[in-house]
């Protein structure tokens, strides 16, 4: 039996050099809204929620330019273009009611997109970057095609 009772997503962090840059995406791309920070004497957080439930927070981190922690996929300083080579363990996942909208809205936005559809052809996925290089998944689960 396991020690936890309960348990749920609460939050995800997320540490960028620029956490307005990825607090305005996140809140433009898949809808978050800002919520009250707590304030930090050595660097700055930005917290967003989900907008609908189940609720949860993704709380951004200013990054600490001291470290000695490579940029790379997960803290780039410039978009990643190409979703079809997302590390599939490396990625958060979402699920929208409108996954064809969607999927257009990205395009439109110019956010280069990986597309696949499950063999029960029901089932679609969207893989994309944030841009500082987190993998992002949006897929139709348990909602009716567009």
């Amino acid at each position: 039996m396991a020690a936890a009772k309960g348990v749920c997503l609460n939050h995800i962090a997320r540490e960028s050099a620029d956490i307005k840059r990825l607090a305005s995406f996140y809140q433009e791309i898949l809808g978050f809204e800002q919520i009250e920070s707590p304030k930090f004497d050595q660097f700055e957080v930005i917290w967003l929620r989900s907008s609908l439930p189940p609720y949860f927070s993704l709380h951004l981190i200013q990054r600490n330019p001291s470290t000695n922690l490579p940029e790379g996929p997960f803290s780039a300083a410039s978009p990643i273009k190409d979703p079809s080579h997302l590390p599939r363990g490396h990625h958060v996942s979402f699920s929208v009611s409108n996954f064809d909208e969607f999927v257009q809205f990205l395009k439109e936005k110019g956010i280069e997109t990986c597309e696949k559809t499950q063999p029960d052809g029901k089932t679609k996925q969207v893989f994309f970057f944030d841009p500082d290089g987190n993998g992002l998944e949006v897929g139709s689960w348990g909602t009716p095609s567009q």
